[in-house]
């Protein structure tokens, strides 16, 4: 096993909360939920980062967990998320140079391993498609408590739906203001053609710079209710 210290970006509180959200309503999606995939309809929705969160997040709560790097075409992680070299990777696996335990990362934080996704092959779709994966995903699900698989767009390739066939559940990255709901409905029906359950959908890029955003939402909602309330009850307290 390599050994790697890991990037880690400094959340507010408001993304962790979030991310702490979006932890539950998958593990309210059932005990056989297990091994998921995340998966977008176009690069750069946030994908990846929602992946290494996410899984940060299960290790953090004391969940054996393991990340695996299946965006063969255009990994970001390996740059991103990790400090110095990694030798071998998925690909290196997928290939048959090297053994799955050979390829996985230990890192800097408890809990959490990874795999990351080597060097980009000129048939993805075949590799991830292979018995190895299968195995792999076979051996992981036995050893961790939780599994998560980063993939490419699956409105730009199919890699997403050849894993996802492996998978016990799938989430889809929006991109908020940026993809149509054609769009996202026909990726949507890409990964059902797969028979993976689909445990939701994370809205992602959400403009948040307008104070006002939640502040005027929940102002009027609550204020409304609770003006209403305690005036009922000062009416009362009155004698009115």
């Amino acid at each position: 096993m390599q050994e790697i210290e890991l990037k880690q970006d400094e959340l507010d509180f408001r993304t962790r909360e979030a991310f702490k959200t979006l932890r539950t309503n998958i593990d309210f999606s059932g005990d056989d939920v297990k091994v998921i995939c995340i998966t977008s309809c176009t690069p750069n929705e946030g994908k990846s980062s929602i992946s290494f969160e996410l899984a940060k997040s299960y290790a953090q709560m004391g969940k054996k967990t393991l990340l695996v790097d299946a965006d063969l075409r255009k990994s970001v992680m390996r740059q991103r998320h990790k400090r110095g070299k990694v030798r071998l990777g998925l690909v290196n696996y997928l290939v048959g140079r090297t053994e799955f335990q050979d390829a996985l990362c230990g890192t800097d934080i408890k809990n959490l391993y990874m795999v990351f996704c080597g060097p980009v092959p000129p048939n993805p779709s075949e590799l991830l498609g292979n018995s190895r994966f299968q195995k792999m995903v076979e051996e992981a699900r036995k050893t961790y408590d939780m599994v998560i698989i980063d993939t490419p767009p699956l409105g730009s390739v199919i890699d997403a739906a050849v894993v996802a066939r492996y998978c016990d559940g799938a989430v889809l990255v929006l991109e908020s203001g940026a993809i149509s709901r054609r769009f996202a409905r026909k990726v949507k029906e890409q990964l059902e053609v797969t028979d993976c359950k689909i445990l939701g959908v994370v809205l992602n890029k959400i403009d948040m710079s307008d104070k006002g955003y939640y502040g005027k939402y929940y102002g009027k909602y609550y204020g409304k209710y609770y003006g209403k309330y305690y005036g009922e009850e000062s009416d009362k307290a009155a004698g009115r």
